[in-house]
């Protein structure tokens, strides 16, 4: 099993370290024919903006929605939880538009606000270990989207369908359940397209 983590910007290398230690492979992600070659795909952290205009000059805005589209589940951290939202607060204009929620950017104030703690998440036994730098929140979410974390009365986990998303950096830890929660999701998702082609 593969899977891809957008090379653009953010911290790739420690999403591909969290990724080999579920046991699949992880691989950068730098031009659109490698989606192709993987099973799911991590959106990280970093300046949505910045990852936003980086993927329309790259070609990546139709291609991860197609990638969706064929119910590939995809993970975005941090700005990646920007990056797939339908709606950005304040009404700036969304990126990939692809999972029923609202967010709110740097919701939890600058860098020196940032901050680490446990937090119960749903469908993982024991709390994981978040880190939250200049973190977003879900302000909103549609019908269809399972909220997995509350932090605050703030929602900081959530899930609708092959789509998952989290404030924090799971990467930035030396806990890697969230990337296994991830990965489950792929393998499920891989079995069930292996068995509809046969």
């Amino acid at each position: 099993m593969k899977i891809g983590v957008l090379a653009l910007q953010g911290a790739v290398t420690e999403h591909i370290v969290s990724i080999e230690k579920t046991g699949a492979e992880g691989v950068p992600i730098k031009r659109v024919e490698q989606l192709e070659e993987v099973d799911g795909l991590i959106i990280p952290g970093g300046e949505s903006t910045t990852i936003g205009k980086l993927m329309r000059k790259y070609g990546f805005i139709e291609a991860i929605r197609d990638f969706s589209n064929q119910g590939k589940p995809i993970f975005g951290t941090c700005a990646g939880m920007i990056v797939l939202a339908k709606r950005i607060a304040g009404g700036e204009p969304g990126h990939l538009e692809l999972m029923d929620i609202t967010v709110a950017r740097n919701a939890f104030g600058r860098q020196r606000e940032s901050f680490e703690c446990d937090l119960e998440v749903k469908g993982i036994d024991e709390p994981v270990r978040a880190v939250f730098i200049r973190a977003p929140l879900i302000n909103e979410v549609g019908p269809g989207v399972d909220v997995l974390t509350v932090y605050n009365d703030e929602i900081v986990t959530a899930r609708e369908g092959n789509l998952l998303v989290s404030s924090f950096h799971p990467e930035l830890t030396d806990d890697f359940r969230l990337h296994q929660y991830f990965a489950d999701m792929v393998e499920a998702t891989k079995q069930v397209q292996q068995q509809n082609r046969i």
